[in-house]
């Protein structure tokens, strides 16, 4: 494959994540200047740390003298689902060379959603994924330098802008379901994600919600060798 068609399928997968970050990363970037940040601190946070929802945090700790020990515990527990959508694409990534210590950096919720739904020959696939995560990063770069250079002008109110995260997450669920014959898996999860949320609440749900599904996804697939196995 061409590298322009691969640059191609890169662009039109990333569509969704673009009107995504360029609406919450602007949301971010007005966030830092309300905060008093300098536009250089929000360009040097959104391409080191780029975590997203963990970035919004983030401006508070900062504003409020937060020590380094209490950010990156925060950081840590808000950010250690994304050890799970490794383990998914360990292969891949451990094939793409010199580009491996981006391709981890730059994994995202958005990033590995579109990731899940490549159906493409593994040298392919690697590419679009590398081309994929270095849009969306740039997205999400110039939603933040947007938002924090011209956010103040706009003639409306901001509020609610996040929940285009939101939205994307369940548009690539619905189009998830309508293409796999098996739901186990999303029903899986539904059900573990909101009995975590009633038992844990709102900011402790998702690591123990990732952990139950992985660990019953794992012993399912197990299953499901050796019955084949012996058939």
């Amino acid at each position: 494959m061409k590298r322009t068609e691969i640059l191609k399928i890169s662009f039109i997968k990333s569509l969704p994540i673009l009107f995504s970050y360029l609406f919450i990363g602007a949301a971010y970037g007005i966030l830092m200047q309300q905060a008093g940040f300098p536009l250089l601190s929000v360009l040097l946070v959104s391409t080191c740390v780029y975590t997203g929802a963990f970035q919004f945090v983030l401006t508070t700790l900062m504003a409020s003298g937060a020590s380094l020990i209490t950010i990156a515990v925060t950081a840590f527990f808000m950010n250690s689902r994304q050890t799970f959508y490794a383990l998914t694409f360990l292969d891949d990534i451990s094939k793409t060379g010199r580009r491996k210590l981006f391709m981890v950096h730059s994994l995202t919720d958005e990033t590995y959603a579109v990731n899940c739904t490549l159906e493409l020959p593994p040298e392919e696939k690697r590419e679009v994924m590398f081309y994929v995560a270095a849009f969306s990063h740039v997205y999400w770069l110039t939603g933040s330098l947007l938002g924090a250079v011209v956010g103040q002008l706009l003639p409306f109110s901001t509020d609610g802008i996040d929940f285009c995260m939101t939205a994307l997450f369940v548009t690539i669920f619905l189009d998830q379901w309508e293409k796999s014959n098996r739901h186990f898996p999303a029903l899986l999860g539904l059900t573990v994600g909101i009995v975590c949320l009633l038992i844990f609440g709102e900011g402790q749900f998702m690591l123990p919600a990732l952990l139950l599904v992985s660990a019953v996804l794992v012993y399912d697939n197990s299953r499901r060798t050796k019955e084949a196995e012996k058939a």
